[in-house]
């Protein structure tokens, strides 16, 4: 897509993978390194493991799916193609792998930790929490590059705030949306069924996940 290409209407699944604790994970290794590792112009490797985290996420989805972008602490990504897609149970799997080789980084990572300040140590809360939603969207050229637009996409956004986390009782888990069960045909049954209850939305059904 050119900066000359026109917005074009997609119907599809969106994927976000946010990793939980990332904000303050990095606010502390920066406040705590401020001194030494960034004053001689080095970063700290805590920037480094979340570089390979992300990494990570991103080859467990693309392909087959489109990385849209990166936002700080989540890989956004979706697809306009279904026949490439993994369906049903294959679709649960991809996210499970996703989640046990996003656990197995962090433990490698703390294998060959340099520093365990506080702040360092804190690599030990960082978790992954997944949000599996579908519908229309605009992909629209900005800057050069397609970006994606329209309710569905704020929707899926704003489920990352989702309560599916208290009510499972860990910040590690996958919330899908029926529109992303009828998307993935995924297996009916199984989770914690709830209802989102967003601004200006009609109630949305969705079901949560716990990873072992």
């Amino acid at each position: 897509m050119t900066t000359h290409d026109a917005p074009s209407a997609a119907s599809g699944p969106l994927v976000l993978a946010d990793i939980s604790g990332y904000s303050s994970f990095l606010r502390s290794v920066a406040d705590e390194h401020r001194n030494d590792a960034f004053a001689d112009g080095a970063v700290p490797d805590g920037y480094r493991v979340i570089s390979s985290l992300l990494d990570g996420i991103v080859s467990h989805f693309v392909p087959p799916f489109t990385l849209s972008k990166l936002e700080g602490d989540a890989v956004f990504a979706y697809a306009t193609d279904p026949e490439e897609l993994p369906r049903g149970q294959a679709m649960f799997d991809r996210v499970r792998e996703c989640y046990a080789a996003f656990r197995q980084r962090v433990e490698t990572a703390q294998s060959k930790w340099q520093c365990w300040c506080e702040a360092c140590a804190k690599i030990d809360e960082l978790d992954l929490k997944f949000v599996l939603h579908a519908g229309p969207f605009v992909i629209q050229p900005i800057a050069g590059r397609p970006e994606l637009a329209g309710s569905e996409v704020v929707v899926a956004h704003r489920l990352l705030k989702s309560r599916a986390g208290d009510l499972l009782d860990r910040s590690g888990f996958m919330l899908v949306t029926d529109a992303a069960s009828d998307w993935f045909d995924l297996p009916a049954g199984g989770g914690v069924p709830l209802v989102e209850t967003l601004e200006g939305c009609a109630p949305l059904g969705a079901r949560a996940f716990g990873f072992a």
